[in-house]
This record gives C-alpha cells, sequence and structure tokens, in this order.
C-alpha cells in the first residue's frame, strides 16, 4: 500500500494504528529492501516506510509494508514524522530507524520484539535504550560506499559513557542518563559534529499523549531518556548500522583521509545477538 504523505495515510486508517509499529526513514537507495525484510522477519505488527517517490520497492514488499513518500532531506524530517506518528498512535510500541540498520535485540532469533516488549511493559518502562553500533566493509577498494552484508565489521571494544549534564541544575549529572560514545563516530571524531557523536538512541518508546521527540533523539519526557529504571537494570537492544560509515565515505572531507576502517579491535559481524550480548553492547535484563 502507498501513501502520498503520512497524514494521508494516517486519515486513510479506520482506526488508530496498532502495534509494534516501525518506522524505516529511507534517505538514500542503500540496502532498503534488506532493511525493510529484517523489520519485517522481527515480528512488527505494522512496518512503514518513509521514502523518497522515485525510489522502487519489490512486490513481495509492496504488499506488506506502507510505504508513505516522504523527504528525508528536509529540515526536521524525522522529528515531524515520528512527532505525528506519536499524536496518531497514543499507548502504541514505535521503533524507528534508517535504511542500512538492523535491529538485535536479546534472543531476537528464537523470540519476537512483541514478545520483548510485552516484558519491558510489565517493568514499567516506556521507552529502551539503544545502542548504535556501527557496521563497516572489510574492504573500501571493493566496497566505496562502506557497505557489504557479507564483509561487515564492528568494533568489539572501545565504547564508554559520560554523564548527562543538566543545564538547568548547573550542569549536574542527570539521574540515569549517560551520554555514550565509540565505534566510528569516536575513532573519527574530528569529522563529526560534536552534537552527533554520541550511539545511544531511545529508538523504542511507548507514544502517549503531549510527548515529542527531539532533534538530538531524545524526548520532552526525562523519563524516556533513562537507560533503566531505579531499581534494576533493563533490556537494552542495540542497531547495527551502516550510515556512519556511509556518511564518512560519503563526505568529501573525510573520504580521502580512511583507506580502511579496519583497526586492531575490528572483528566480522556474525548477525546474531548472541555476539552482541558476549561483547557486552546490550544486555537482557532480567529477560531471561
Amino acid at each position: 500500500m502507498r501513501h502520498t504523505s503520512l497524514d494521508a495515510m494516517i486519515k486513510s486508517l479506520p482506526a488508530p494504528p496498532k502495534g509494534p509499529i516501525a518506522v524505516v526513514m529511507v534517505e538514500d537507495d542503500v540496502e532498503v529492501d534488506t532493511t525493510l525484510r529484517h523489520t519485517l522477519q522481527s515480528g512488527f505488527k505494522l512496518v512503514l516506510a518513509l521514502m523518497p517517490s522515485q525510489f522502487d520497492l519489490p512486490r513481495d514488499l509492496q504488499e506488506t509494508v506502507v510505504r508513505i513518500d516522504y523527504d528525508m532531506s528536509r529540515d526536521g524530517a524525522m522529528e515531524i514524522a515520528l512527532n505525528t506518528l506519536i499524536a496518531a498512535a497514543p499507548g502504541e510500541w514505535i521503533y524507528y530507524c534508517y535504511n542500512a540498520e538492523f535491529l538485535f535485540f536479546p534472543f531476537c532469533e528464537t523470540r519476537s520484539v512483541g514478545e520483548m516488549l510485552a516484558f519491558h511493559a510489565e517493568e514499567r518502562r516506556g521507552s529502551m535504550l539503544t545502542y548504535i553500533i556501527d557496521l563497516y566493509a572489510e574492504d573500501l577498494a571493493q566496497n566505496p560506499h562502506a557497505v557489504s552484508l557479507e564483509t561487515a565489521h564492528l568494533d568489539r571494544s572501545g565504547y564508554y559513557a559520560l554523564a548527562r549534564p543538566d543545564p538547568a541544575k548547573e550542569n549536574h549529572p542527570k539521574e540515569r542518563q549517560l551520554d555514550f560514545f565509540g565505534g566510528l563516530r569516536w575513532r573519527y571524531e574530528e569529522h563529526v559534529p560534536a552534537a552527533r557523536r554520541k550511539i545511544d538512541r531511545i529508538a523504542i518508546f511507548r507514544a502517549k499523549a503531549g510527548l515529542t521527540i527531539r532533534d538530538d533523539h531524545t524526548f520532552s519526557d526525562e523519563e524516556y531518556n533513562t537507560y533503566s529504571c531505579p531499581w534494576h537494570h533493563n533490556i537494552t537492544a542495540t542497531i547495527c548500522s551502516f550510515r556512519t560509515a556511509k556518511a564518512l565515505k560519503a563526505n568529501p572531507g573525510s573520504t580521502y583521509d580512511i583507506d580502511t576502517f579496519k583497526w586492531h579491535n575490528s572483528a566480522p559481524f556474525e548477525w546474531h545477538s548472541r555476539q552482541l550480548l558476549d561483547l557486552g553492547l546490550m544486555e537482557p535484563g532480567q529477560w531471561f
């Protein structure tokens, strides 16, 4: 099904959309099909593809994905889309990502995203912290855009967190909020604006009246920006993403400085949640 705008899609529904809902925001034509198929396989009830009108989708995805013509290059495109959807689907879980990004959560090979969110809701959580783990091709000569599913690598170490200061309280640390860093944005930070160096994103959240997302991927409700509840650790997930590698190779200011993304802490990506759990890049909390 295809719609000319997000508003047109919402108006066409006889009732508010039911979740969990996935929103895939398409910025270019790299791995769009694989991103959508991976998202569908995770168990989302509704998958929305916000993408330029000139892009094509295979027939099977035309039948399973709700396509919405949308220009991701305009200012505030992410916030406008998500805030519109939040207002239209109160109470529903929403996940968002970009193309060439792949969601992994604990035990995702045998459990659905719906099962995970049901448990997360029982713990009285309305949001879930996800880490953006950079993927990159092993050989940039063969893959000049830095994307290769077959030879994808990640950094197995080099991640760290800093206290998140609160400007409203003389920059004292915010409760249960941290800024996380690592991956390509850390190794090539001279090419990345300071405001875009964090790798944390509240990519899974429950919509509610009055909630809005900001351009730094944080929410107007500060509790949504926390990594866990006060009494124990909660589930976290990862989004394994080629987005930063693509940007560094597409940017004229950085592409000629980078012959390879590999270093001594690179490891082949196994496309399995076990590897991410073993590396400490996500945790199951109390979900066993």
